[in-house]
């Protein structure tokens, strides 16, 4: 499927690049014959400063091995724009004009806006990179290419076999970016970034003789995954990170799209190769409410929210453990500036901590399409209220697509995402602070048996992990040698530049390994163990979400009777409402506490899950009952503090013929309403 898809995305750059190749000087390490070593790399390029054989084939146990990057953007300097994130990562014209800042930087960045935006000072820098490289790429740049492509194979030499890279764009920040050269449409963008994932493939297969035959593999599905990492190679997964997917902006509350507009945009992007997606990211759309960002670049988003949007940010207490990031209070001069005349960036209460958008109905549509369409979803960014409906429409279907890429869900969700069979990765933050947060999750990993994964996030804005310092306890020494133990590393050089973790910090994906030894000598191996099961997770999750298929539900259409019915000229609320498959009708009891629905399944049944779908007027105390002749009952589930919503009850499997609902406690002044009931074997 990759080949042929390939070959429609290759044509003349194909041809054009494999007599290119043919034209080039082997470089010395393609003489050494190794099936890892390229015919003909461009020359001059990019040292790799890694030797030895990459590892192939799965463990004693059929298992991949090797490290996942669950969150990088290879591409991003075709999104924004086109001029926000400088350089690329591969050029069939070579190194030198891959690797050169953006025009407007020249000569010494004074133009370089987005730099002083989000580094200080005021973004001076040397744009000069190709082959001095003095100030960028580095730790703290936003706006330089982090992901060239022979970084990257540095990273596949020393164990990395898995890479999400994510699509991305930001319409709003395209539209108010002083420098384009592009339309800001997020799904042209989209589109761009996909094609040219393909053609960098060709680049790479056209330095190995042709179709096929590098190491830089885009896969469709886990069990292509798994066939291209027992070769030894890197499987390369597509990934959407953008704010107004499928065009759902939402102006003024008012949402810009319709179920047809998210079906042809899933279906595009499933056509794409596209396996995982964020349905919100920055900004609230018609699909669903943000997790906040903080500080300055908090206030800076929420310009941006009105902008795009026409409303800042909502917040209310939070109701559960979870809560979203604080707002903040800080100033952002360059981004309020934008704003109209007389309009503000509003203040919010310390204890208001929670988004008040959750997921839409139109989210709630889309979350079932990728469900449909065996996709997996990344609920970072999603707000508590719209991670919250995801995981319960997950849990009412057992299904396992959840994924957490890089840190930006509340982190009480852990459990509850590998309960699923879900991923979760950190982001890449400093060795430290790494092996502090894996050890805190540590145990969940245990019980669940999975591995772990982390989220570079490259080219993504959002800052990587400083040098400690040459005089830090337990420096990265170089030569060291990778987790496999099969191939030596030395220190990294582009040019004439060579960087040393230690005191350059992670300044381009070359230095993933390092920044990974660096964890190994402050956590210890244990922690790097983890992290070289990830591939194996992510896949297990992947596989799972494309074997998942509904159960079935035993409910629909039983007979059902009840306590009692709301009474309404103009519509049923009656109990048979409940098991209708509508989500449009409901059952309502009369407005009184111990109210019951009862369901008869016709025919005794194996049964180990029940999901109540409640409509606003839920109860906050009930129990879920079971019986196989309608006489003698079995409390599955109760609870005493309900609050409405999704709720699903798995318990040991049961021999029932009869379920039956019971509201003790009203949780408002209405009786009980359930929109649906769903019964099925697990």
């Amino acid at each position: 499927m990759t080949t042929s898809r390939a070959g429609r995305h290759a044509g003349i750059v194909t041809l054009l690049l494999l007599v290119l190749a043919a034209a080039l000087t082997p470089t010395s390490s393609s003489a050494a014959g190794g099936w890892w070593d390229p015919v003909a790399r461009p020359a001059p390029d990019s040292r790799i400063g890694v030797t030895g054989e990459p590892f192939r084939g799965t463990d004693s146990a059929g298992r991949v091995r090797g490290f996942v990057d669950a969150h990088d953007h290879i591409m991003a300097n075709e999104a924004f724009g086109g001029r926000l994130i400088c350089g690329r990562p591969f050029s069939a014209k070579g190194v030198a004009d891959a690797l050169k800042d953006c025009p407007e930087h020249y000569p010494d960045g004074s133009l370089a806006v987005f730099d002083f935006l989000t580094n200080g000072g005021d973004g001076r820098h040397d744009p000069v990179g190709w082959p001095t490289f003095a100030d960028w790429p580095a730790h703290d740049s936003l706006t330089h290419q982090q992901n060239y492509y022979a970084w990257i194979e540095r990273a596949w030499r020393a164990g990395q076999r898995v890479l999400v890279n994510d699509l991305v764009t930001n319409g709003v920040i395209c539209s108010v970016y002083f420098f384009k050269d592009r339309s800001c449409d997020e799904m042209t963008s989209i589109r761009l970034q996909a094609r040219l994932t393909y053609e960098m493939q060709d680049y790479v297969d056209a330095m190995y003789g042709g179709p096929g035959k590098g190491w830089f593999r885009i896969v469709a599905d886990s069990a292509q995954a798994r066939e291209v990492i027992e070769q030894g190679k890197l499987a390369v997964v597509l990934g959407v990170e953008t704010s107004e997917p499928f065009g759902c902006k939402q102006i003024l509350d008012v949402a810009q799209c319709d179920r047809d507009d998210i079906d042809a945009g899933l279906d595009e992007l499933y056509d794409l190769g596209v396996r995982s997606m964020f349905l919100c990211h920055k900004f609230d759309n018609a699909l669903c409410g943000v997790r906040f960002d903080s500080g300055v670049l908090g206030t800076a988003v929420n310009v941006g929210q009105f902008l795009s949007t026409g409303t800042f940010w909502r917040t209310e207490p939070c109701t559960g453990p979870q809560h979203d990031n604080p707002v903040g209070l800080a100033s952002a001069p360059a981004a309020e500036r934008r704003l109209p005349a007389g309009v503000e960036v509003p203040s919010y209460d310390a204890d208001a901590r929670c988004n008040v958008r959750g997921l839409t109905e139109l989210g709630e549509y889309a979350v079932r399409g990728m469900m449909k369409r065996h996709m997996m979803l990344e609920i970072d960014h999603m707000s508590v209220k719209t991670a919250g409906r995801v995981l319960d429409l997950f849990d009412s279907a057992s299904y396992p697509g959840v994924l957490s890429s890089h840190s930006w869900m509340d982190l009480d969700w852990t459990e509850r995402v590998y309960r699923l069979g879900g991923f979760t990765a950190q982001y890449m933050n400093g060795s430290e602070q790494f092996v502090a947060e894996a050890g805190r999750t540590e145990a969940l990993r245990d019980r669940y048996g999975v591995g772990y994964g982390f989220g570079t996030d490259m080219n993504g804005v959002g800052g990587w992990p400083a040098p400690r310092g040459a005089d830090a306890p337990n420096p990265v020494t170089y030569p060291f040698r990778s987790v496999d133990g099969g191939s030596v590393l030395d220190r990294q050089t582009t040019g004439r530049r060579t960087w040393d973790l230690n005191t350059d910090g992670a300044a381009h994906y070359g230095l993933v390994p390092d920044w990974i030894e660096d964890i190994r000598r402050v956590g210890g191996q244990h922690v790097v163990d983890d992290l070289f099961r990830g591939a194996e997770s992510y896949l297990t999750t992947w596989g799972a979400t494309e074997a998942h298929r509904p159960a079935a539900n035993l409910a629909r259409g039983a007979h059902a009777t009840a306590s009692s019915a709301e009474w309404n000229p103009v519509t049923s609320y009656a109990p048979a409402r409940a098991v209708d498959g509508d989500r449009g009708t409901r059952w309502a009891s009369d407005r009184s506490d111990g109210q019951w629905l009862r369901l008869d399944l016709g025919a005794v049944h194996r049964i180990g899950r029940v999901t109540l779908d409640w409509e606003r007027a839920y109860a906050t105390s009930y129990c879920v009952d079971v019986s196989a002749d309608g006489t003698n009952w079995r409390t599955v589930r109760s609870t005493t503090d309900g609050d409405g919503g999704l709720d699903t009850a798995v318990f040991p499997p049961a021999e029932a013929r009869h379920v039956r609902v019971v509201g003790l406690t009203r949780g408002t002044r209405y009786g009980y309403s359930l929109h649906e009931v769903g019964v099925h074997a697990r």
